[in-house]
C-alpha cells in the first residue's frame, strides 16, 4: 500500500474520533443490566448508620449484580425511605477511589461513580476511561442508562478506534 492510500485509511479510521470531539453518545450493549437482580457487596469493613439510612463499605470493596462487577476503595450505600422510615431496599451506591466497572467485554474506570438502582443509571466522573474490546474512549463524565445500554461521554472526549475491530 502506498503512502497516500495508507494516510487515507488512517483518516477514515479516525473519522469517528473526530466526530466525537466534545461529547460522545455510544452504545453500551455490554453495560446493559437488570437492576432488579440482587446486589452482593464484600469489603474489609462495614459501618452502618441506621439513623441516616446508610452503610459505608471500605477497603477492597467488590459489588456484584448479575454479570456486572464494580470495585472501589469506598462505597456508601443509601437505602430508600418510605414515609420517613428507612427500608431495606438499596436506592443508590456512591463509589469512590479507583472505581472500576466491568460488564462482559466492556470496562470503565474513574475516580467516582453513582449507581442509582431506581433509575437504572450509572454516572462515573473523574478521568473516565471506557474500553470496548480494543477501542477506548476517555472523558470527564460518563452517564450510562443500564436499561437501554446507551450512554454519553462528556468533557473533552478522546477516542481511539482500532480499524477492523468490533465495537
Amino acid at each position: 500500500m502506498n503512502l497516500r492510500a495508507g494516510l487515507a485509511v488512517l483518516f477514515l479510521a479516525a473519522l469517528p474520533a473526530m466526530a466525537l470531539a466534545q461529547g460522545a453518545q455510544v452504545a453500551f450493549g455490554g453495560l446493559r443490566q437488570d437492576s432488579s437482580l440482587p446486589v452482593e457487596i464484600t469489603a474489609d469493613e462495614l459501618r452502618v448508620d441506621q439513623a441516616a439510612g446508610t452503610a459505608v463499605f471500605t477497603g477492597q470493596v467488590i459489588i456484584g449484580q448479575g454479570e456486572m462487577r464494580l470495585t472501589a476503595r469506598k462505597v456508601v450505600v443509601e437505602y430508600a425511605t418510605q414515609n420517613g422510615t428507612t427500608t431495606g431496599r438499596i436506592a443508590r451506591l456512591h463509589a469512590s477511589g479507583d472505581v472500576v466497572l466491568v460488564n462482559g467485554a466492556e470496562a470503565a474506570e474513574g475516580r467516582e461513580a453513582v449507581y442509582s438502582i431506581d433509575e437504572s443509571s450509572i454516572v462515573m466522573t473523574g478521568d473516565v476511561i471506557l474500553t470496548q474490546g480494543q477501542n477506548a474512549l476517555s472523558g470527564e463524565r460518563l452517564v450510562v442508562d443500564l436499561n437501554s445500554g446507551t450512554g454519553v461521554m462528556e468533557g473533552r472526549v478522546k477516542s481511539i478506534f482500532q480499524p477492523g475491530a468490533e465495537q
